[in-house]
């Protein structure tokens, strides 16, 4: 059963963020737009380069309202030890979660039980906490922070403009579809 549509399930985790410990709960994500960024490990070798290329983004995320909360089973002792040991990591603003029970990748059905890791998912979530995109990819397979922003883009647009919808490769300022029956076979 997909996600999409779904409520963030209830979650309290420790976190690491700006060079303190910080508590987070999915009452943090109530109230704006979000994105959950879960990765397997720190310390490894796709999920710097992802977290990095968010990092360098990040900017752009906050002028469209998002937060972003970076999540692996790691704990947030080892979220600090990693930002203090790598250049790349050291750049990150957002909020990296510890999520060493599990709890919040089983809550989003990315735990990879037989290895106690999460696969790469990444989960746009609205101010009322419903989820409205999901993409999970394979290990190996990093993914790309400019195209996460264009569906965030995309995302809002959709909720701002209810009975418009936006085409593949859509970018913000380009023309949008409105359904009807005029349409069909149309396009």
């Amino acid at each position: 059963m997909s996600l999409i549509g779904t409520q963030v399930k209830p979650f309290s985790a420790t976190a690491f963020q700006n060079g303190s410990f910080v508590e987070v709960s999915e009452a943090d994500l109530s109230g704006k737009w979000s994105v959950v960024f879960f990765y397997p490990a720190d310390f490894t070798f796709v999920c710097p380069t992802e977290l990095g290329d968010l990092a360098d983004n990040y900017d752009e995320f906050t002028k469209l309202g998002v937060e972003i909360y970076s999540v692996s089973t790691d704990t947030h002792f080892t979220h600090k030890a990693w930002h203090d040991s790598s250049e790349t990591i050291k750049k990150i603003k957002y909020v990296m979660v510890g999520d060493p029970t599990g709890v919040i990748s089983r809550n989003f059905d990315v735990m990879i039980e037989e290895s106690g890791l999460a696969d790469r998912g990444t989960f746009v979530i609205d101010p009322e906490g419903t989820i409205q995109i999901i993409e999970v990819n394979a290990g190996g397979v990093g993914r790309n922070a400019a195209e996460l922003l264009r569906k965030v883009k995309a995302a809002q647009y959709v909720a701002a403009h209810p009975g418009e919808v936006c085409p593949a490769k859509w970018e913000e300022g380009e023309e949008t579809l409105a359904p009807s029956l005029d349409l069909v076979g149309k396009i």
